[in-house]
């Protein structure tokens, strides 16, 4: 017989640019453990793989890209603009330890790491977390899960 596919929850992801100068800024989101080990990539935003160096732990975890991720870039995300995406991660990421991670970069501006740190648990779907730099605020929502 089949196998039914894994569990998998909505998490949708909103953010907020902060008002700067500048070219538009590439977003790296992604889970890994609570020490900081790349587990996986839900969405990258930005798809001129020459600037994904600057989004540098994601890219240690991620190793190399030599082509656009498959079904998880988008757009990179200008000053001042928000972004509004719903990704599909495997339910038994959640309320697992883990973390969910943005890195963001703008050319000539900023190369921020872990710019945004949440755990990555049903309880902390909503809320909002501030970002160093380029982001000015970030959140994560839980869709579809009891």
């Amino acid at each position: 017989g089949l196998s039914a596919p894994a569990e998998a929850a909505q998490l949708r992801l909103t953010a907020r640019m902060q008002r700067y100068s500048g070219p538009a800024a590439y977003l790296a989101v992604y889970v890994t453990d609570a020490r900081g080990r790349y587990r996986a990539t839900l969405q990258v935003f930005g798809d001129k793989v020459q600037y994904y160096p600057h989004l540098s732990r994601w890219m240690r975890g991620a190793g190399p890209v030599n082509a656009p991720l498959d079904g998880v870039t988008g757009a990179s995300v200008g000053s001042g603009h928000g972004l509004d995406v719903s990704v599909e991660i495997e339910d038994a990421l959640l309320d697992a330890g883990l973390q969910l991670r943005v890195d963001a970069s703008a050319q000539n501006i900023a190369d921020e790491p872990a710019e945004i740190v949440l755990p990555l648990e049903r309880a902390a779907s909503g809320r909002e977390a501030e970002g160093r730099s380029l982001i000015a605020r970030f959140s994560f929502e839980l869709r579809g899960t009891p």
